[in-house]
This record gives C-alpha cells, sequence and structure tokens, in this order.
C-alpha cells in the first residue's frame, strides 16, 4: 500500500512539474518560410526566391521550396533546414564568381554555396546548371560547394555543370564540392544523390579538416571524352572519410587506348594522398581503374567492380590497406593491382581478367590469401610498376 501511495504521489508530482514548468525550458520549434516562384503551387508562400527566404531565416527554421524554377545563385551561412517538392530546380544564369578556392585562391562559381556554418540540411531539391553561361576555363564551376561548412545533403539531383564543347578541355566542372582550408572544417553526409552530366568530378571531398560520408549515390560520367580526365567520387589532399554503397560508373578518358600511350587516367573512385579511408559496398565499372587508392590504410571491401578499360578494377598504391571480399568481374590489365608493403587481399573473386592479381616486385610483407579465380589465365604475378600516380588527374 505504501508503494502504491508513493507512486501516485511521484506520477502526481511529475505531472504538476509538466503543467507549470516554465516554457523556456522546452526547445523552441523554428519557424517554417514558404518559396515560390510564381505563387501558383503554394499561393500563401512568403518569398518568390530561395535567397530571400535564407536571409530572413533564423537559425533552426525550416524553408520549404515549392515546385517551380529559380533562377539564382543562392549563398547559404547559417543553419536551415530546406527541403524542396518534386519539381524544385535552382537553375541560375549567366552565373558568376562568388567564392574562391580554399586552396589557392582561384575563383568558383557556385549555384549553391554553404560556407562557414554548421548543421545545414537541404533534401530534394534539383541543382541544374545547363544556363550558367560560363565562357572560359574560369572560374571553376560547381553545382553545390560546402566550404569549412558542416551539414548534409539527402536526394538532391545535382547535373549538367559543364561548360560549352569548345572549352571541353578545362579542368572544370564539378557536381558537389566540400573543401576546407584555413584550419576549417567542413563535415558533410551525401547520401542518395543523383550526379551526372559534369565536366571533371561529379563528387569530390579534399583537404585536411574535412570529413565526409559518400552513400548510396548513383554517380554517371559522360562516357569517353578527349577533354577533363574525370573522376566519378574523390576524397583527397588529408580529407577523411567514407564512400560507401555507391553506383559509379561511365568515367572514361578517351586517348587512353593502351597502357604505354596513356598520359591520364579517368577513375570511378579515386582516393589521393589521404588515409584511413573505407570504400565498401560500391558498384564501379567502365573507366581506366574502377577504385584507385593512392594512400595508406585504407579498407576496400564487398565492392563489384567491372569492364575496365585498359588498367585494373581495384589499384592500391600504399602500404597497410585491407582489399577483402570484393567481387572483380572483366580487368583489363589486371583484376588487382598492389604496389605496397603489409597489405592484405583476401577472399575476393575475380573473373576474366588477363592477370588476377598483380604484385609490384619489391612490395613486402603483402599477404594475398584465399582469393579465387575464374576464367583468368594468371592468378598472381609480380610485375614492375607503372606509377599511375602519375597520370590521375584529381580535382583541387
Amino acid at each position: 500500500m505504501k508503494r502504491k501511495l508513493a507512486y501516485l504521489f511521484a506520477l502526481a508530482v511529475g505531472l504538476f512539474s509538466a503543467l507549470v514548468w516554465p516554457a523556456t525550458a522546452w526547445p523552441a520549434r523554428g519557424a517554417r518560410l514558404v518559396v515560390d516562384d510564381d505563387k501558383v503551387e503554394c499561393p500563401s508562400a512568403g518569398f518568390a526566391h530561395i535567397q530571400d527566404a535564407i536571409e530572413a531565416a533564423s537559425p533552426g527554421d525550416e524553408i520549404h521550396i515549392c515546385k517551380g524554377s529559380y533562377v539564382e545563385q543562392v549563398k547559404i551561412g547559417k543553419p536551415p533546414t530546406i527541403d524542396a517538392d518534386n519539381g524544385a530546380i535552382l537553375m541560375p544564369s549567366a552565373m558568376q564568381a562568388n567564392t574562391t578556392s580554399l586552396f589557392d585562391a582561384a575563383p568558383i562559381a557556385t549555384a549553391l554555396l554553404v560556407a562557414g556554418t554548421t548543421g545545414v540540411s537541404i533534401s530534394g531539391l534539383t541543382v541544374d546548371g545547363a544556363n550558367n553561361g560560363i565562357s572560359q576555363c574560369t572560374p571553376d564551376l560547381i553545382g553545390i560547394s560546402f566550404q569549412n561548412a558542416s551539414g548534409a545533403l539527402a536526394r538532391m539531383t545535382v547535373r549538367n555543370f559543364k561548360l560549352a564543347a569548345s572549352l571541353n578541355g578545362c579542368q572544370s566542372g564539378t557536381g558537389i564540392f566540400v573543401q576546407s582550408g584555413n584550419g576549417g572544417v567542413s563535415k558533410v553526409e551525401i547520401d542518395d544523390c543523383t550526379v551526372h552530366d559534369f565536366q571533371k568530378n561529379g563528387i569530390t571531398a579534399d583537404e585536411k579538416g574535412t570529413t565526409t560520408v559518400i552513400r548510396r549515390n548513383v554517380v554517371t560520367g559522360i562516357g569517353p571524352a578527349t577533354g577533363a580526365v574525370q573522376n566519378g567520387i574523390q576524397i583527397g589532399f588529408g580529407a577523411a572519410g567514407s564512400i560507401l554503397e555507391n553506383v559509379v560508373t561511365n568515367n572514361v578518358w578517351a586517348p587512353c587506348t593502351a597502357i604505354a600511350a596513356c598520359t591520364a587516367v579517368a577513375t570511378d573512385i579515386l582516393v589521393t594522398q589521404s588515409d584511413g579511408v573505407e570504400v565498401s559496398g560500391n558498384t564501379a565499372g567502365i573507366s581506366q581503374v574502377d577504385i584507385f587508392i593512392h594512400g595508406n590504410n585504407a579498407t576496400i571491401e564487398s565492392n563489384q567492380t567491372f569492364a575496365t578499360v585498359v588498367f585494373d578494377d581495384i589499384r592500391v598504391q600504399g602500404d597497410q590497406s585491407r582489399v577483402r571480399r570484393n567481387h572483380v568481374l572483366n580487368g583489363a590489365e589486371s583484376g588487382i593491382f598492389l604496389s605496397g608493403n603489409n597489405n592484405v587481399v583476401t577472399e575476393n573473386v575475380i573473373t576474366e581478367a588477363a592477370i588476377g592479381i598483380l604484385k609490384e616486385t619489391g612490395s613486402s610483407g603483402n599477404i594475398i590469401t584465399g582469393n579465387r579465380f575464374f576464367n583468368t589465365p594468371v592468378a598472381v604475378q609480380d610485375p614492375q610498376l607503372i606509377n599511375l600516380a602519375k597520370l590521375i588527374s584529381p580535382k583541387r
């Protein structure tokens, strides 16, 4: 009986406290700002331009973008949540330089810039560069940029960030670019997005201070190209992160048709000068190198690669990496190329390659065991190194 009375007393106190507790103890929900370019879909919208809503928003507010075409470049320097209806398209015209690279101060024209803030969440928006209007190699054309900024992108479409055909040799035109500099930090998750018809790179994360999780995206290159050397997804130059469960295809530099003749190589997934990156669960194919790791202590696991042109499905140039449980189909030079020390290559299945695993002569301490080979005349061979790290063309 006493226990029951004590329980009822405690419950009563709790209910009383909930009723009289000051309202400031509960987090206030932000305002909802609605944007509609013509106020047809959302007649009560308070804004016709995305940038106007951003300027009016307070941290924590939600900005809802209704179906329509928004002809503007957008800059975000505060942490709103932005969601877009099906059919909401950001398509700026006559784009102008609106930031500079944190690496070398080169001018950048980006359609959507997130800079110097945290907690930015954007979902559902299409960002289209078809009307960018840039008529020379500079400024560098980019769809979405995070610079010393953190947040998340989900279910976005980023397309047509390329220049006119006469400028196809310019190393410009990237879908999504995450970059840190001057001691800043960028932490960005990129999930369930489609990126295609770019000129240089699909998704790129560069520089120390940058950490990205790039997950479940579809990144499609333009196919055999004679100009800019494409990379589908890149983490490089001290950046950290994970590349998980993406589909990446069709990044091919057309002039590279034979090992001795290649002066550059395109890649589907590129890790360059970054250590400790995980590349797992991806499907990558149709490129000079489907997965290229130029760094140490990487994890390359449970990927499926196919149809390389000239070189290797998986190429590792570095030490202490783990290449495990990958399914490699139809390699050109080899299924897996290994250059470095103390790497583990195990439980991979390689089907149809001239050589299953090429291990550079002079590498030591590597463990190559438990791999299976089908329609592969030579299972394991030690070649002389052709240093493709000199031929890759990363975005920086």
